[in-house]
């Protein structure tokens, strides 16, 4: 399989660099897969797991927002917070999750509280997803 260059950046470290065969991220959007020769894009991401594919296996990733390029040179992303799921705070997913669902409680209806809800659910989710992944 044709591979690509993929670097995976937070602010405090550079987390992944290398070719790999593919990658699917946790766009705002909607979950997307990176192939080479992928169209260029911008977008950006929300709290999610990130699969790394390549010829040494799979590697998951938690990212908790940020944002993706894809362009002729590969994918790069700029995460807000980033770690290999086995590596992940438990502690801090279960504190974010309690602010959240305190802000939640005391906002009125409307657009606002709509994207406290989702963002609310991409945080269970991955909170979830590193629970199972434990438990393997």
């Amino acid at each position: 399989m044709a591979t690509f260059h993929f670097e995976l950046v937070s602010p405090e470290k550079l987390l992944f660099s290398g070719d790999v065969e593919q990658v699917d991220v946790p766009g705002a959007e909607g979950d997307f897969g990176v192939l080479a020769q992928h169209a260029p894009m911008v977008t950006t991401l929300r709290p999610g797991i990130l699969t790394v594919k390549s010829a040494g296996g799979e590697q998951k990733m938690v990212v908790l927002g940020g944002f993706a390029e894809v362009s002729e040179a590969g994918l790069t992303i700029l995460a807000d917070l980033a770690e290999k799921a086995s590596d992940i705070d438990r502690a801090m997913l279960t504190t974010k999750i309690g602010e959240l669902e305190q802000t939640i409680s005391k906002t009125e209806p409307g657009s606002a509280l709509d994207k406290l809800i989702t963002r609310l659910d991409h945080f269970k989710e991955v909170d979830r997803h590193i629970s199972g992944t434990a438990m393997h």
